[in-house]
Parts: C-alpha cells; structure tokens; sequence
C-alpha cells in the first residue's frame, strides 16, 4: 500500500509526527507494536518540568498535541521557579498513566488520514538514492518519507544486576531486527541508557512520616487552546522523603552487583538523570538525596518513585527501599531496571531532521540521541512538519535559538552532538527572557499558522489576544498617573513614600512590589485580561529593558544566520580552514555562517575564511 507518510514507532515522538502529517492532509500510517501503548510513560508519568514545560507549550503552538492531551490526564500541576525569573519559570504536571496513552489513542482513531498498524518495521525500502518506505515482515508499504521515532525500543535489553533480558519498556516487545539494517545502509549506530525506579503499593507506606508536595493552586494548563483540566479540588497531593546514610551503606556495599557498575551496561546513560548508585558515587559529600513519590494513575493502587532509578539486583532494592523513611513496608509490584537501545548518531542528520544519506528519511525522539518525553514530541513534530513540507516542495522549517527551545535543541544536537542522551536545560539557552513560558504562542502561533497546523478559528483568537496586549501596552504607555489621593495611599503603601505623580503607568509597574493585579483598579480604561494575560503584559512591561537587550543581541546572531552557505561547499579544501575546522564542517555541513560558528572546533578565524569564501564563490 502507498501512501505520504510512514511513521515508526508509536510514542511520543511518533505521536506527534503521524498526527502532524495527518493534519497536513498527508495519508498517514503509524506502525506500532501496541497500539494500546500508544504514548506510554515508561518512566516518571509525567510531563513537563524545567525547560521541558516551556518545549510541551512550544508544540501546542505551533499545533501539536502534547499539551491538550498533558492538560487532560493531569493529576496535578505546579509552576516551577516561581521565586526566579520569568525566564525559567515552567510547568510540571504529574500524569495519569493510563489516562494518558488512552485519550492519546482515542483522539488518535478520530484523526482523518491515519491509518495505525500493529506490526514490527524490520527494514526499509530504498535504492541508492533515497528511501520510499517500510518492510514488516514480508510485506512492503510505500511512501514519499518514513520518520523514525522507535524510542528506546530499537534491539533494546532490560538489565537488573547481572540478569540481562531482551525486552522494551514497560515489559513490551522490542523492536529487533531494524537497526542491523539501518547500520547495513551506512548510519553510525550508538548505544544509550536510560533508566526508571519501583513502582510500590499505595497502601504499603506510611505518609504520615513524608512531607506532603501539593500543586499550585490554580488553574494551569500547558495548551494555550480552551483544552480541560481536573478541577483544583480533586488534583492529589504527592510526597516527598530523603535517602539516608544506611541507604547509601546498602549501595555501596553492593555496588559491584549494579549492572552499571558491574560491567553489564555498554550505553551511556544520561548525566542529568542518574541513577541513585550513580549519585550516591558521584556526590558522596552528600548525606542524603530528595525522593519524590508520585501516584501513578487514578485508576491503580501504585507509586512512582522519583528519584530512585537503579540496576542493583531485586534483593538489593528491597533492603535500599525498606531503609528509606515511611516505606520500611513498602511492597514493590515492579523492581527498578536499566535499559540499553540502539540510536542513531547526530552526524548522520541534518537541521530537518532527515538523514543526509538517505533522503525520505526523517528521525524524531530518542533515537536521535534525546532524553525524555517533551523533547520526543518537539522532535517527532518537527521531523514530520519537515518531512511534509519537502513532500509539498516548500522550504523547511528551521527554529533559531532565539525563537524556541526546541530550536536550541537541534542545533545543539546537530552542531555539537551528543555521546549522552541530551536533555533540555534552560541553561541550555542563551535567550532565556526572550523563549518564556508564557509567550510560547506570541512566538511560534504564526509559525504553526503558516505551516498548516493552526486553524483560521484558533489564529484568530491568537490575534484578538495579540491586539488587547498591544492596546494594553499603549495605554500604560500614554496614561500618566495623577495625585488621586487612593492611588497616592496605594503608592505609599508599597514603600514610596516620595511619590508625587507623573510617570507613566508603564513607569510605575516597573518599580519593585506594584503588581498588575492590584495596579489594574486605577486604570480602568485597560481592555479586560485573563489571569494569563495580565501576568503576560505584566512580564513584558516589567522586564522590557531586559528583553528589548536580548533582542539586540539576537539580531546580531541573526545576521550570521541569514548568510547563507552553499550546499555543495567543499569544505576539505577551503582555502584558510584549519584541518579540525574542515573535517567538522564536512561532517555536520551547516545550512548557515550561524551555525557553522557554534560547531565545537571551528574557531573565529575559521568563519571569517569561510566567509570569505563564500564571497569569493568558491574554493
């Protein structure tokens, strides 16, 4: 059977690659393995977190799915970082486990153009030039472009101790038979690891001796879409307890019995997500490490525990979970494990995500060398807007690092690589203030818009919020602030006693304790803003010295990026390239000087060359 797109792997990343290619009116097929487990959390059921939050809203922007469905199966939800900046502030949400993947696959068979298949991929259809579909078992399905999104599922190897089992998360079937295949077309395979903690029995522990971790109590939502939540009043409360000096006697007297330090583990695992001996190793001037402890689902009587990720042996997690504090009884249904899985090397694709051997060929999620369930999404998203868009003969769509987070992700991964799973860290990130939380839609809605993936209804919306903000903003611009004796008191209550009128309204919300909630009764003549709203204009007022530096600065970096570098470049004999320099810029080929310059190894010396050959016109 033929058809546009061909999506491999039902996860996260396959998720949003097969529904965003059906929502360009490509006919889309799906293969999975278990349909049922369509976007399954085989780790922490949650979404969102440091950075994280800020990408799950990235892709509602721009039109995925992610966020409407986090929104739906939320259990609870918290702002992070509220005592920071605007700049890092972010949502997590812990999910409903088996809510998640059902409402997934529910809203998934209501999509016209998909057709989802049980099955396993083996190979792929190709010739010497490009590849134009998938083999499962003896049968061939043709297509314009095949994404790849098989997750940690790709000859994956569960790993408790010495004991190694053939398996895929969650106790599914992996995913065999592929990735020999992909290595016999010439891709650079690597081997990672990830890893997740017990499950253990509600009813098993004591939460009279853990500290209670409640929500932010209001209503938050990751979709900027009129998308539904739990009520504040039925969202639970999660908990928290702390390893102690016992528990980590226990891993250390054990530590040879560890997959991971016992020799059994090949991949590398990821840093900023270590398991508790890797911790315990690596921080031994810390007495103790936070645990938090999670519901799973409404609907079952487990655990999640955070923090707590191992490959020690079953009897040795037993004694480390019985000697933390409220859990001496605790029961495990489901033991710890590691798992190892085949991922593609970042050398071998390019800012689309297409592989640069073999074009029809799209990667997105963990197999490009990512960690966790946002990046998937970003990634399976944009290999597909990609895919499609090559598919229709229009240009690509290329994020820079000033406009999303997931921008940053890919030229990070693209111009610098990775021998770890990568994870989004907002530190990743040089324009902070400029890729907020809240002004996800501002940045990318009109991305989405054009792309196909936001309809006329919800772009309007967007641009009658777009327009009371700027009404907004020139209002306090205008008005300015009198001597009315309230407003006097009000001013003198924050502090200021010296006030004596005449700023701008703009002017007065910038100073240190006036917020827009209470500063909104004197100004009557503002349009009327949601609670999102306000705190959005509120940002943007407060902090524009700050925003309008950093746009300076991009704009900068923007010229870099607007010169353009030939595709058929020979970089190996550029005149004035040092050697490290060209064999770099032949292996990762950048689309631009931008990019060229952020690549590890190629100096400022090497871009002024390049420049210079690129005005020259040749080499």
């Amino acid at each position: 059977m033929d058809y546009d797109v061909i999506v491999v792997g039902g996860g996260h990343a396959g998720m949003e690659a097969a529904l965003a290619a059906a929502h360009l009116n490509m006919s889309t097929l799906l293969v999975t393995l278990n349909k049922n487990m369509l976007a399954n959390m085989p780790c922490n059921p949650s979404i969102g977190g440091s950075a994280k939050g800020i990408v799950v809203r990235e892709i509602d922007a721009l039109g995925g799915v992610m966020g409407i469905i986090a929104d739906k199966a939320c259990l609870q939800m918290k702002m992070l970082n509220t005592g920071k900046g605007p700049g890092v502030q972010c949502l997590r949400a812990q999910e409903d486990k088996l809510d998640y993947p059902k409402l997934m696959l529910e809203y998934a068979l209501n999509t016209k153009n998909l057709t989802i298949l049980e099955g396993m991929v083996d190979d792929l259809l190709h010739d010497d030039n490009h590849v134009y579909g998938v083999k499962i078992q003896d049968k061939e399905y043709t297509s314009k472009a095949v994404i790849l999104t098989t997750g940690t599922y790709m000859e994956s190897t569960i790993l408790r101790g010495h004991k190694v089992t053939v398996a895929g998360p969650d106790g599914e079937n992996p995913s065999l038979g592929l990735s020999p295949n992909l290595q016999k077309m010439g891709l650079k395979i690597i081997r990672l690891k990830t890893g997740t903690p017990q499950r253990i029995r509600k009813d098993s522990i004591d939460y009279s001796l853990l500290e209670p971790q409640y929500g932010t109590p209001r209503n938050l939502k990751f979709s900027f879409t009129d998308s539904t939540s739990l009520p504040i009043e039925e969202k639970i409360v999660c908990h928290l307890t702390y390893t102690n000096e016992k528990t980590h006697q226990i891993i250390r007297d054990h530590l040879e019995e560890s997959a991971m330090y016992g020799g059994v583990v090949t991949g590398v695992g990821p840093r900023y997500c270590p398991s508790i001996e890797d911790k315990v190793v690596r921080f031994a001037d810390k007495p103790r490490h936070q645990l938090f402890i999670e519901p799973e689902s409404m609907h079952n009587d487990l655990v999640y525990l955070q923090g707590f990720s191992t490959s020690m042996p079953e009897y040795v997690q037993d004694m480390m979970v019985h000697s933390l504090k409220g859990l001496e009884n605790a029961k495990i249904v489901k033991y710890a494990y590691a798992i190892e899985y085949d991922a593609i090397d970042t050398s071998e694709y390019d800012y689309t995500l297409q592989i640069k051997k073999w074009p029809g060929l799209y990667i997105g999620g963990q197999i490009c060398g990512t960690s966790g369930y946002e990046e998937a999404g970003a990634l399976g998203l944009m290999a597909s807007i990609n895919a499609c868009l090559k598919i229709m003969g229009k240009e690509p769509l290329i994020l820079r690092r000033d406009q999303a987070y997931i921008g940053v992700m890919i030229d990070d991964l693209v111009s610098k690589g990775t021998k770890e799973p990568y994870r989004l860290l907002s530190s990743r990130a040089e324009y902070r203030l400029l890729m907020r939380s809240d002004n996800a839609d501002l940045r990318l809605t009109p991305i989405g818009h054009e792309v196909g993936l936001i309809s006329e209804d919800r772009y309007s919306t967007f641009e009658n919020k777009v327009k009371k903000l700027e009404e907004c903003k020139e209002i306090m611009n205008k008005v300015h602030m009198g001597m009315k004796p309230d407003f006097v008191e009000y001013m003198h209550s924050l502090g200021f006693k010296e006030y004596v009128g005449g700023p701008t309204a703009s002017e007065i919300l910038k100073r240190p304790g006036v917020t827009l909630n209470k500063f909104k009764e004197y100004l009557p003549m503002l349009p009327i803003l949601n609670l999102e709203e306000e705190e959005q204009l509120e940002i943007m007022v407060k902090y524009e010295g700050y925003i309008t530096k950093e746009k300076r600065e991009a704009n900068q970096l923007l010229k870099l990026e607007q010169v353009k570098i030939p595709v058929d470049i020979d970089y190996l004999n550029t005149e004035g390239l040092r050697l490290e320099a060209r064999q770099k810029l032949d292996k990762v080929r950048p689309l631009t000087i931008g990019q060229a310059s952020r690549i590890s190894g190629v100096n400022p010396a090497d871009v002024s060359a390049l420049l210079m050959a690129i005005k020259k016109g040749g080499n």
